[in-house]
């Protein structure tokens, strides 16, 4: 376990192993967690322990640093279980929009409203210095969660937004707003003590965009471009991530000035690293949750596998399950999963 290990993946720099990570098992997986750390109280001391005991580098984290449900229109579209007891599901509520021409006319500046710069950088330092003090172990990133398309869907929700997106010169517009607002909490985090910024933005489906390319390489890549010429300037690196299968966009981000690439298992772990495994870093794997939950450990293995015979060709690679690890994965598979790659891990040196 390492914080510079996930740096020097981060940068590029030659690592005794790849960079590990994970995503909600120690929010989530109580089950393993109870196995693994003796009088497990869901503290955070246990998660840091977790961590520990799992070789974990690098920690995730985005921060919007305000609700927007308190402060104006949003759409909820319920959630289904995900937590072992299901305390997380939630049924959805109708949309406050009703005719799309309130989406043309929507400015989430107007709508949420804002803190000043000055308000903005304060909270975004001490609650940086605050997370990474306490996981000191860890690298911990800045970065930011509703850029554009994951902002449009918490306002709009799925129904409306496409409703809206059939006028594409239309909805433009109003992409272009939402990216205007993330600038301003881009520009205060610039000023943080973060090395690492995740810019995070589930911008296509599993199947790949759910709009006409154009639309994607005009008008919303070069939003993130806005932001990452912010975060460079400031000495940042920029990690780009999105849920669903986003490779045909890959060269765009990467000219737009994208560091590293966080994705699924839908992306092809094979051609990522022909294609950016030297020139990026890449957080990820070919092992998929689905899998892990459904599958045989021998089937799992062999992902793994698949994984390790990449991994060399990477310069920088933070290992991880690319869409996270649920609480409905059998801790034994959890357990073999993580024993497996602390024996291999030595056959990856670089």
């Amino acid at each position: 376990m390492s914080r510079q290990l996930a740096l020097n993946a981060v940068h590029l720099r030659p690592n005794p192993r790849p960079a590990h990570t994970e995503y909600s098992v120690m929010n989530y997986h109580h089950e393993l967690l109870a196995r693994v750390i003796p009088n497990y109280s869901r503290s955070r001391e246990d998660i840091r322990q977790f961590l520990q005991l799992w070789d974990i580098d690098f920690l995730f984290n985005t921060d919007d640093c305000i609700a927007w449900t308190k402060l104006g229109r949003t759409t909820d579209m319920g959630h289904a279980d995900y937590a072992a007891d299901g305390s997380d599901r939630r049924e959805p509520k109708p949309c406050p929009f009703t005719d799309v021409e309130e989406v043309y006319a929507f400015d989430p500046a107007r709508e949420y409203g804002r803190q000043t710069h000055a308000e903005l950088v304060s909270y975004y330092r001490n609650s940086f210095t605050s997370r990474q003090d306490f996981f000191a172990d860890q690298l911990c990133t800045g970065g930011y969660y509703k850029t554009v398309i994951s902002g449009c869907i918490q306002a709009f929700g799925w129904d409306m937004l496409l409703l809206a997106a059939a006028d594409a010169e239309r909805f433009a517009e109003v992409l272009r707003r939402f990216g205007r607002y993330t600038l301003h909490y881009v520009q205060a985090q610039a000023e943080s003590p973060c090395e690492v910024f995740i810019q995070h933005d589930d911008f296509v489906w599993t199947s790949g965009p759910f709009m006409h390319p154009a639309i994607y390489r005009e008008v919303i890549i070069p939003l993130y471009a806005d932001m990452w010429r912010v975060l460079h300037q400031a000495g940042k690196k920029v990690l780009f991530c999105s849920d669903g299968t986003y490779t045909m966009f890959m060269p765009d981000l990467a000219r737009a000035g994208a560091d590293g690439f966080i994705f699924e298992p839908s992306n092809d772990f094979a051609w990522v690293v022909r294609h950016y495994g030297r020139t990026h870093c890449l957080v990820g794997s070919a092992v998929d949750c689905r899998t892990m939950t459904f599958g045989t450990w021998e089937q799992v293995q062999a992902e793994i596998d698949a994984t390790l015979a990449l991994a060399p060709q990477c310069a920088g690679l933070i290992w991880s399950v690319g869409n996270h690890m649920p609480p409905n994965i059998p801790a034994d598979i959890c357990q073999n999963y993580i024993n497996y790659l602390k024996q291999h891990w030595s056959t990856t040196a670089r």
